[in-house]
């Protein structure tokens, strides 16, 4: 790893590390505060997929701490056990959040589709890639190639976080239209819920510029390396 692309990593750690610490405060802030509706994580998930039509997907626990996702291969909302059993704002924006995939993958939301047919490309890319662009910036004068064939790699996974980015704030736009049209949140805590999206919403923003910063230093190595051999 160059420089550049050392000191890149470290500044988007650190922001990522900023985010993700402040997005555990609110989480763990709103976990405290109990919503007047009474509904579970369980429950606001599973109203939310009545309202919107949707009878084949199962709501489950899993464990971990902020570990909720929707699985669209097996449709499933899965929730962390401070979310599925919890009654509060923060249990009930993320359920309602994973449910706003869920609802995406039955409306064949374009961006989800698109992401999902990226996700055996990623595979495969995420666990070579960095040893490829190692290698191809070691062997850049001798086999150049390599180091091309590592970008196009790393390309993919930056595509995939760039796409990622409408599929994760279209689900809370969708999760706060519903909590606020069924009034599953009052109107005092609409915001906080809102809040609270908005900063799991941004650990995804850090990841995709920090993916696309890096991929930027690699061209530009790649780059400077075919002039110095012309």
């Amino acid at each position: 790893m160059t420089p550049s692309i050392l000191i890149v990593s470290l500044i988007f750690l650190g922001i990522s590390m900023l985010v993700s610490g402040v997005l555990k405060s609110k989480f763990k802030t709103y976990s405290r505060v109990p919503i007047y509706s009474g509904l579970s994580g369980r429950e606001v998930a599973e109203k939310m997929l009545r309202d919107n039509g949707i009878y084949d997907v199962k709501v489950v626990s899993v464990d971990g701490f902020l570990s909720d996702h929707y699985n669209p291969a097996n449709k499933t909302v899965n929730l962390s056990p401070d979310v599925y059993n919890g009654v509060s704002i923060a249990a009930a924006a993320v359920a309602a959040h994973e449910c706003g995939h869920a609802v995406q993958h039955a409306t064949a939301y374009q961006w989800l589709t698109m992401r999902s047919k990226l996700v055996p490309f990623v595979q495969f890319s995420s666990g070579i890639v960095q040893w490829v662009l190692l290698a191809g910036v070691l062997m850049i004068n001798a086999f150049p190639a390599l180091l091309l064939g590592g970008i196009i790699l790393f390309a993919l996974t930056t595509l995939f976080s760039v796409i990622t980015l409408p599929v994760e704030f279209d689900a809370s736009r969708r999760a706060l239209a519903w909590l606020e049209r069924t009034n599953v949140t009052s109107q005092q805590e609409f915001p906080k819920a809102k809040d609270a999206l908005k900063w799991a919403a941004l650990t995804y923003v850090v990841a995709a510029l920090a993916s696309i910063a890096t991929l930027v230093q690699y061209v530009l190595i790649y780059a400077s390396g075919s002039r110095s051999r012309d």
